[in-house]
């Protein structure tokens, strides 16, 4: 599924992470679609990389970075072999009587101690994956991406995705 589909309607689903004797579950509000290679503020825009490769293999894997030398970031592969396309979880609220900040991609992974070692993790394994409860239908509104503004042209297309609805999406709420 490209990414520009699948960003969308990951919002919604449930992001659950099994670790250290623990099930942490939380409901996905905001997600960035990251398009190919064409795609400037996409990382494989710079080419096929010991840190993108898992973006060039099979659709349904995590890809996990490191960035701003603070904070890993949650992305699931999409596309298909070689068509190295993403999308970042933004945020989401946690369930279950948990309580965390999941309000922005940094807060997101270190609450719920998604690292770099999940890269490369089957997003349809035990460990990491999502559940699609089905009674939940967000009211989706489309923005420009967060924190791009050195991909040219790209920093303006419209391919963030928010739960209109929801208090955890990160700023700015509703951007242009």
């Amino acid at each position: 599924m490209p990414a520009e589909a699948l960003a969308p309607a990951l919002l919604g689903k449930i992001l659950v992470h099994r670790v250290g004797g623990r099930e942490l579950r939380a409901r996905v509000v905001e997600t960035e679609a990251y398009v190919g290679e064409h795609d400037l503020a996409c990382h494989a825009s710079k080419g096929r990389t010991a840190r993108t490769e898992v973006m060039f293999g099979p659709p349904g894997h995590a890809y996990v970075y490191f960035i701003y030398g603070m904070y890993d970031m949650l992305n699931v592969v999409c596309g298909g072999v070689g068509d190295a396309q993403a999308v970042l979880v933004r945020a989401a609220e946690p369930l279950g009587g948990w309580e965390a900040d999941l309000s922005g991609p940094g807060k997101l992974t270190r609450a719920m101690r998604i690292t770099r070692a999940d890269n490369g993790v089957d997003l349809t394994g035990e460990k990491l994956f999502f559940l699609d409860v089905g009674a939940d239908r967000p009211r989706i509104v489309r923005t420009k991406r967060i924190g791009v503004d050195y991909a040219e042209r790209w920093k303006d297309e419209p391919l963030r995705f928010i739960d209109a609805d929801s208090p955890a999406v990160s700023r700015p709420r509703f951007g242009r």
